[in-house]
């Protein structure tokens, strides 16, 4: 099970995977050029969607699809620090 971590500091956003930071996916699509946002409903917020479905599910396409609802349940409600659960994910997008 994998863990997503994100965190506001002085140095700016950290979002991690398991300790490791979580790449943008921009290569998938790019929703914004100014990487990953939460608390809100945006392109920033539904670029991280987009990063932790690429990651978590393996598949693209089904992460396109998921984005915008994820980031609208999801990630516009997370605190400034917070923590997913690989199972959260789950359950989030059943």
């Amino acid at each position: 099970m994998k863990t997503y971590e994100g965190k506001r500091t002085i140095d700016g956003l950290q979002v991690t995977v398991d300790g490791a930071p979580l790449s943008e996916h921009y290569e998938v699509k790019r929703y914004t050029t100014y990487g990953f946002e939460w608390t809100y409903e945006g392109d920033s917020p539904k670029q991280l969607a987009l990063a932790i479905l690429v990651d978590h599910l393996g598949d693209q396409q089904k992460a396109i699809t998921l984005a915008d609802p994820f980031m609208k349940s999801v990630v516009a409600n997370l605190n400034n620090d917070w923590t997913l659960t690989s199972a959260e994910i789950d359950a989030a997008i059943k």
